[in-house]
């Protein structure tokens, strides 16, 4: 698995071409209550982008992974201290600017690995695929797999489905197996946080503050565990691949 940031000018050249797939890690920089840190959604976002890398390889597609986007939208964690918000039209710029540079260099297909999941954010990435979603011989396509899409979703368990998965059960398993030694013991004593946060966002909450979820975080973390993050991650790096299989299957070798 090859990351772009450790080539050379000349080996980017050699590998840079219409047939490559270029895979952009997205996070956020926000709080993940009492046990998680705040680059939470940057691991989650380059442990599914390294396993998909990994498992493109296999398969005999090129691919090459980009630094992580290290920002997001995250109006939701407003009161909470560590939050680094973008605003919905920089964060579009900043994609655009992304695919379009690579565009400049030959790369027409580009993936978007979002681990950020607040609706605004979510809607960004949908919309910039969209603009992006007619691959001519002159421009670059975006696909972006979207793991809240209900296909998705039904591979990620009981509480993600739900919703209340803040920094609960979901992520803090994903981080339990790709970065344990950030995550704090006390995640161990922490009661399950039940807010219904889907509920919330149809009725106009827009915080997880407002939502009940006191100390930024929802769902399950006692009941976390690194076996299961790594199910988890499996399972949305094949959400990745599976998604560029059908959207581009040429590139698969037969």
């Amino acid at each position: 698995m090859t990351e772009i940031a450790k080539l050379t000018w000349p080996e980017a050249r050699a590998r840079f071409d219409a047939d490559l797939v270029v895979l952009l890690p997205i996070g956020s920089t926000e709080p993940h209550g009492p046990h998680l840190p705040l680059d939470t959604d940057v691991t989650i976002a380059l442990s599914q982008t390294r396993a998909a890398a990994t498992e493109f390889e296999r398969l005999g597609v090129k691919v090459l992974v980009l630094p992580a986007l290290p920002y997001g939208v995250t109006y939701y964690t407003d009161g909470f201290e560590g939050r680094v918000t973008l605003r919905t039209g920089t964060l579009w710029a900043v994609l655009d600017d992304i695919v379009e540079s690579l565009e400049e260099q030959g790369v027409r297909r580009v993936v978007f690995s979002n681990a950020h999941l607040e609706p605004a954010h979510v809607n960004v990435l949908r919309g910039v695929a969209m603009d992006h979603a007619t691959r001519t011989k002159e421009k670059a396509q975006v696909l972006f797999p979207d793991n809240t899409r209900r296909r998705w979703a039904a591979t990620l368990g009981a509480e993600f489905q739900s919703g209340d998965c803040h920094a609960g059960r979901y992520e803090t398993s994903l981080v339990l197996a790709s970065d344990e030694g950030h995550v704090r013991a006390e995640r161990a004593e922490l009661a399950p946080v039940a807010i219904h946060l889907l509920d919330k966002m149809k009725d106009g909450v827009r915080s997880f503050a407002d939502a009940g979820a006191s100390a930024a975080y929802c769902g399950d973390p006692a009941s976390a565990s690194s076996s299961e993050g790594r199910e988890l991650v499996a399972a949305l790096a094949a959400m990745i691949v599976a998604s560029v299989r059908e959207t581009w299957p040429d590139l698969f070798p037969r």
